[in-house]
């Protein structure tokens, strides 16, 4: 096993990976910009190496600062978190290069997976359904509005390497379409570090299903369950839980799809964690795309299965296989209750818009059922630099009525004072009809509709 870790990322995921490295007696070491000198995960690291710079283009996303951080404390491997460099391919071969592992898949398997156009390709060719789509890339402006009106408004515009819903434009019309292109692009560039882009058919009244996996040396592949993702702001999750309702009322609905999804995966090694994404409507499902990284919501699948995903990753790295790290028992009709996650964020609760600034007052609830990743506490500084994430509140619960019950009693015991922030939105979705029977879908949100405006 590994004697010391660097990991390229920041805040809560820095700071939960540290916490799994620590249990299992493994180094860690946080690589940080200016900015975040202060916060959590470079205290309680081993070890601190400073980036230099402010934004995440002068120090998260500088591969050979990165790299430098690493040989300079004698790390054996990489952690990429998620976001930033996680699914560079180029990175992950740099790392390789160095002669240090990369904790999580291949070089190619990301070239493959973590491209969003050769995913679909991959999936499509296979036999997994997918929305109607087209890739900018070579197209003059014409083409790209001839094809969007052949698929039909509305569309979205998203960006071909990277997540998190991040500079993803819905164009309703050809009026918005090129700009939003552009927009997209400049966001693509300044957060992965590479501005390719597609244009995709976008569906109304649909459920957000993810599912996680891994796989090993041997190629196995084995299924950790499923999340429902449809609670979305600036396309950006922000409420999942698992299992998914639609699985609530039909134990048996996912499953012809996640065999689809093992069977494909296999066939193409596919090694580490990683999660595939799907669009449920009307009973069909629709291929997105996959995350060949370690996902924001992962807690709550480690609240329901009992396996440390983060731990299973570096095992994987290590070289050993699903038998030895999850048992021989391929069951994957986990019973462990149910788990939402809510992302509190810095964030005006009305209009979305970021808040950046000093947070005066931080409490955290504690209770039964309850967890809180967060890389923040009283007097740390909400930069403009990065994602407005403060906290992720995790509810366990034995079942979905027990789990929501808890949600809202932590919420009101969640206290955040300096910063505007999502909490009063979060319960206003606990007080919400179609969220507390599960018939919601990806336009809920928008359906609240004075929140959004």
């Amino acid at each position: 096993m590994f004697n010391k870790i660097l990991i390229a990322n920041r805040g809560e995921i820095a700071l939960r990976i540290i916490k799994t490295l620590k249990r299992m007696g493994i180094g860690s070491v946080a690589a940080y910009s200016e900015p975040d000198r202060h916060l959590r995960f470079v205290q309680e690291a081993d070890e601190s190496v400073p980036l230099g710079g402010e934004r995440a283009s002068e120090s998260y996303l500088l591969q050979e600062k990165i790299l430098n951080a690493a040989k300079k404390t004698s790390a054996d491997g990489i952690h990429p978190g998620y976001g930033f460099l996680s699914e560079n391919a180029a990175f992950a071969q740099a790392v390789i290069d160095s002669q240090l592992k990369f904790i999580g898949p291949t070089p190619k398997t990301i070239s493959a997976m973590g491209d969003k156009g050769k995913a679909l390709e991959i999936m499509s060719s296979a036999g997994m359904p997918t929305l109607p789509r087209f890739s900018v890339e070579n197209k003059t402006e014409a083409q790209c509005l001839q094809h969007a009106e052949s698929m039909g408004y509305p569309v979205l515009v998203k960006a071909q390497f990277g997540g998190g819903g991040i500079g993803m434009g819905l164009v309703g019309d050809a009026k918005r379409l090129i700009s939003s292109i552009s927009k997209v692009q400049d966001a693509a560039k300044r957060n992965f570090g590479k501005g390719d882009v597609y244009v995709e058919k976008f569906l109304k009244n649909a459920k957000h299903i993810e599912f996680q996996v891994a796989g090993d040396k041997n190629g196995q592949i084995r299924c950790l369950g499923a999340r429902e993702c449809s609670v979305q702001r600036r396309h950006q999750k922000i409420i999942e839980e698992t299992p998914s309702p639609l699985q609530i009322r039909d134990p048996m609905a996912l499953h012809e799809i996640q065999e689809q999804i093992l069977k494909v995966l296999a066939t193409i090694g596919y090694g580490n964690v990683g999660t595939v994404e799907m669009l449920a409507c009307e009973g069909q499902f629709y291929f997105l795309e996959m995350n060949t990284r370690l996902q924001v919501e992962h807690r709550i699948t480690e609240m329901v299965t009992g396996h440390d995903i983060v731990e299973i990753q570096m095992r994987i790295a290590d070289g050993q296989t699903l038998d030895e790290i999850l048992g021989s028992e391929k069951s994957e009709n986990f019973d462990g209750g149910h788990a939402i996650e809510f992302r509190i964020c810095a964030e005006d609760p009305v209009s979305f818009l970021p808040s950046p600034g000093t947070i005066e007052k931080y409490e955290e609830p504690q209770g039964d059922g309850i967890l809180v990743d967060s890389g923040f506490r009283a007097g740390d500084v909400i930069t403009p630099y990065y994602d407005s994430l403060i906290a992720k509140l995790v509810i366990h619960g034995p079942n979905r009525s027990v789990a929501l019950a808890r949600a809202y009693e932590a919420l009101t015991r969640f206290h955040i004072e300096g910063i505007n922030h999502n909490i009063p939105f979060h319960l206003n979705v606990l007080s919400q009809e179609q969220f507390l029977s599960g018939e919601y879908d990806t336009k809920f949100v928008e359906s609240l509709g004075g929140l959004t405006k």
